[in-house]
């Protein structure tokens, strides 16, 4: 009995030994991984360089080093000036002899974007929105080098805009067939967001011919890619690219509540990019078509109504006398499907479409009509439904017959364009003199040639000037172009 109780004591020692050694050690142990954290926390972490010779990302199988490699030299920066006017306010003689005159001077504003070279003698496509009002634009590469831009021309109806720099040999991006685009297509989107140059970002095709009512000008025109790649303040006017680097889009919008990225951005199809360009190279003006046709999207309401069974394709609610489509024959409540062949399941869809070509092309149209599907030649036209190709805006200017000079008085209050020489045209016609400054064309205002181009253009025969002559006298004159 005894010495079961001695072989019990001994267990009872040794297993508390054991335990008292299991604990020591992880304790040990423990206190050691603590230590080692302690002295590896704040330490610079260990970067070795590895070359990656066109490795495909593990977490997507897809190559983006070759498309990076092609457009981030072909991406510029983009800064603009413009100077807003000063404010005036109500005279006062005692202050104005102690403070200087009533008028706030006028103070320069920058902003920035982005822009795109799309041939090696220095066209940059960027957006609209950019350059508009801008009196300086700065085109800066991604080698550092500074240019001095002029505009080529602007369409605000598709937020597109064309400038130049006089450089040769430049890296440019090719166009590819935006029709061709895949949702769920990978795609990067370059440019320079917040200032931060050469910036390049990955994510998927999500959607097209998105509207997103953005573009608040007259005519606009919206049938956006929609993407995931990161688009923020800045990258307005750069690339979207495909895998390749060809030219899918031109980013222009995001869809945010705070101003930044929020997960979707918007580029402008790369077919209708290169036809506004084009026509803002050839005309300085962009040559507009229009299939003179009232659309509505088919939505189940709609189809339930007119007993429609594919809700694919563009209702056509009603037609404009004397327009493309009644000339052609296609009718009220016909189904536009295709055209030239290419599906249209919106209304956006279709004006994109109409969008690439000018007045004067002919195109297919599929129709349904009733059980029937019927393929239908239309001539398009322009607004005025005609199909001659609208003249130059330098052919315009040339009708007055003046040499004009961009005017602004030193208190900012008066601007406009001054008349520094006459020769024969339609200012001469009806009286206008030397130093004639005109401030107002069709009852808007114009403080450039380009703005008063883009006046002319818009006019439908009839042109009303308001100016005035270095003596404060006021003057109207009225002709037709």
């Amino acid at each position: 009995m005894k010495l079961m109780k001695n072989k019990i004591g001994f267990f009872l020692v040794g297993m508390a030994s054991s335990i008292t050694t299991i604990a020591a050690i992880h304790l040990l142990g423990y206190r050691q991984k603590i230590d080692s954290v302690k002295e590896n926390f704040g330490k610079p972490l260990q970067v070795t360089q590895v070359n990656y010779q066109h490795l495909k990302t593990p977490e997507t199988g897809v190559d983006f080093t070759i498309a990076a490699e092609k457009t981030i030299n072909a991406v510029v920066h983009i800064r603009t000036v413009e100077t807003l006017k000063g404010q005036r306010y109500s005279y006062d003689p005692f202050r104005d002899f102690f403070f200087g005159n009533p008028f706030v001077p006028q103070r320069p504003v920058e902003g920035t974007g982005s822009g795109v070279i799309i041939s090696e003698d220095g066209f940059i496509v960027t957006n609209n929105h950019v350059v508009e009002g801008a009196s300086i634009i700065d085109v800066t590469l991604n080698n550092k080098k500074t240019y001095r831009a002029a505009i080529v021309g602007t369409d605000p109806s598709t937020d597109l805009a064309l400038i130049k720099i006089e450089e040769k040999n430049l890296p440019f991006i090719r166009f590819a067939n935006s029709d061709e685009v895949k949702v769920g297509e990978w795609v990067l989107a370059v440019g320079n967001p917040f200032n931060l140059n050469s910036t390049v970002t990955a994510g998927i095709i999500s959607a097209k011919a998105r509207r997103i009512d953005v573009i608040h000008k007259d005519l606009a025109i919206e049938s956006f890619l929609q993407t995931d790649a990161a688009v923020n303040p800045g990258n307005s006017g750069g690339a979207l690219v495909n895998v390749q680097g060809d030219l899918v889009g031109i980013n222009a919008a995001i869809a945010s509540n705070t101003g930044s990225y929020t997960g979707y951005s918007f580029a402008i199809p790369s077919n209708l990019v290169r036809k506004i360009v084009n026509d803002l190279a050839e005309f300085g003006r962009v040559q507009r078509a229009f299939l003179g046709v009232s659309l509505k999207d088919i939505t189940n309401d709609l189809a339930r109504e007119k007993d429609i069974l594919d809700l694919n394709g563009v209702y056509v609610e009603n037609l404009l006398a004397g327009g493309a489509a009644e000339d052609a024959g296609i009718r009220r409540g016909d189904i536009i499907r295709k055209i030239n062949n290419i599906p249209v399941s919106s209304f956006s869809s279709l004006q994109e479409q109409i969008a690439l070509f000018r007045p004067g092309d002919k195109i297919m149209v599929s129709i349904s009509r009733g059980k029937e599907t019927i393929e239908i030649p239309v001539t398009l036209k322009n607004k005025d439904n005609q199909t001659v190709l609208l003249r130059r805006n330098d052919d315009l200017l040339n009708l007055l017959g003046a040499q004009l000079e961009e005017f602004t008085n030193a208190y900012g209050n008066i601007s406009g364009l001054k008349v520094v020489s006459l020769s024969t045209g339609k200012l001469k016609s009806v009286g206008v003199k030397l130093g004639f400054l005109i401030t107002k064309v069709n009852g808007k205002n114009v403080r450039s040639k380009m703005e008063l181009a883009d006046v002319l253009s818009a006019s439908e025969g009839s042109v009303y000037i308001e100016g005035i002559y270095p003596n404060g006298e006021k003057a109207y004159y009225a002709f037709g172009l």
